[in-house]
């Protein structure tokens, strides 16, 4: 799987480099992506041990795999391939007792958020999930994140070849979107495997991707997450739980939170551009009758495009509030923990260890959108939410939460007394049901004793940008 986004060059690579096919690289060595089609065709040109493919079989899933109809992502193939990986690593249904102890471990982990954070529990049952289950259920929540990339792609493919080409190669043209499509949904599928082999939830990428409001989590990779550590098992499983609950409070509790989240992976979208130039002569030089100049074409770069500057900061405003959550995160869990779970600081320490090194939910998301979380933003973040805290609070480190506009900047991150000298304090039961805060004028419930104010409190108080 390749390490780049399918069309975006790597970050530092210079514009007229073409990218050497093989330079994909997934868990189990180089992949090349048409490899990857041909491995979802039910194992045609797959096969292991020489076994010849089934050619019946795979020219009927190709057929429907250039006949996909459902968007810039052929989510089938994506599917497949994800679930194709998840076999290969090995999977397992979950067994009733470990089901029970994620139960446990969830409700454990909402007593304990309770005394940690101002947001109250709300979410529905837990799910214990296997590897494959996992593929399933977060399938729906990984469309916001993928497709508004691959929908520009797609569409400045089209409006890049002149009409009089467009004619010329139409069905050439035609086969080269539906093929990028499968490209699409073979490289996503495979990037979805293999995180499926590693998370142990639906929130590692920061926003949940599975059912609204339904913590999970994959024991076997809770298990593996754990060995080594010299840990109880049942410590990293309510550690784990903790950290998911958490992130599903938050999101409840801040509905705005996941649209301005997938509202920048679509400004990011936008902003894509494409060297008209280059393609129009690279598809005046595609042989109609060599089929195998399609994926030539494609592989040696025909529609990569570098980052732009417009692109760039909306991946800054994008890895700040990812680490924001992650940070907010890290806050909650090590005051849960404090005095109850002595392994806290060791796991962690892990996860942010894992992060640092290029954790799987970090190298999954920069090739699906382009986007490497920094480690030293979120730690920043961690120690930006404690320190709220300690002026403020739990209710007054929640209540930052209550809209967009009053989280802080990045320059806020490495300094948070700015941040607490010039931001309103506010307090977290005067939010209203939707999670913003009420209008100006709305008399505070709480009235005098609602809880100390900072000087600039009040209607007169200006947001943060």
């Amino acid at each position: 799987m390749s390490d780049t986004p399918f069309g975006f060059r790597p970050e530092g690579e210079d514009d007229d480099r073409t990218p050497a096919r093989g330079d994909q690289a997934g868990a189990g060595g180089p992949v090349d992506p048409f490899g990857g089609l041909l491995g979802a065709l039910g194992g045609a040109g797959g096969g292991t041990g020489g076994a010849a493919p089934d050619l019946g079989a795979m020219l009927q899933q190709l057929g429907r795999m250039l006949s996909w109809k459902g968007g810039p992502v052929n989510w089938d193939l994506a599917r497949e391939a994800a679930r194709h990986v998840v076999q290969a690593a090995g999977d397992r249904s979950v067994p009733d007792a470990e089901r029970r102890a994620v139960e446990d471990a969830f409700r454990l982990a909402d007593l304990w958020l309770d005394d940690a954070s101002a947001f109250p529990a709300g979410q529905g049952a837990p799910l214990a999930w296997s590897r494959a289950e996992w593929v399933e259920g977060t399938q729906e929540g990984w469309r916001g994140l993928v497709e508004p990339v691959a929908a520009r792609v797609s569409e400045a493919m089209q409006r890049t070849v002149p009409a009089e080409m467009a004619q010329a190669v139409g069905p050439l043209l035609g086969m080269m979107q539906q093929l990028a499509v499968s490209m699409w949904g073979a490289q996503v599928g495979q990037g979805i495997g293999q995180l499926a082999t590693e998370v142990c939830g639906t929130t590692d990428v920061g926003i949940p991707l599975g059912p609204p409001g339904r913590p999970a989590l994959v024991p076997t990779n809770v298990r593996a997450f754990g060995e080594g550590l010299g840990l109880q098992e049942r410590d990293v499983l309510v550690y784990l739980a903790l950290r998911e609950a958490a992130h599903l409070r938050l999101h409840a509790h801040a509905p705005w939170l996941r649209a301005h989240v997938l509202s920048l992976v679509e400004e990011y979208a936008r902003h894509v551009e494409v060297d008209t130039d280059r393609i129009e002569s690279s598809l005046r030089d595609l042989d109609p009758q060599r089929p195998e100049a399609i994926q030539e074409a494609i592989e040696g770069g025909l529609f990569d495009v570098p980052t732009t500057p417009a692109q760039q900061a909306a991946l800054d405003r994008l890895g700040l509030a990812l680490a924001l959550v992650e940070g907010w995160v890290d806050d909650v869990v090590t005051l849960a923990t404090a005095d109850r779970l002595p392994a806290a600081a060791a796991l962690g320490e892990t996860v942010r260890r894992r992060r640092a090194t290029g954790g799987p939910a970090e190298q999954t998301f920069a090739t699906l959108v382009g986007l490497q979380l920094r480690p030293r933003r979120m730690r920043e973040a961690a120690a930006f939410w404690a320190a709220v805290r300690e002026a403020r609070g739990v209710p007054g480190r929640d209540a930052v939460w209550a809209h967009p506009d009053l989280l802080p900047s990045p320059d806020d991150l490495g300094d948070p007394s700015t941040f607490l000298r010039g931001a309103a304090e506010l307090d977290v039961s005067a939010l209203d049901d939707a999670g913003a805060p009420p209008e100006p004028g709305t008399p505070d419930p709480g009235g005098p004793a609602a809880g100390p104010t900072s000087p600039g409190d009040g209607d007169d108080a200006a947001p943060l940008g």
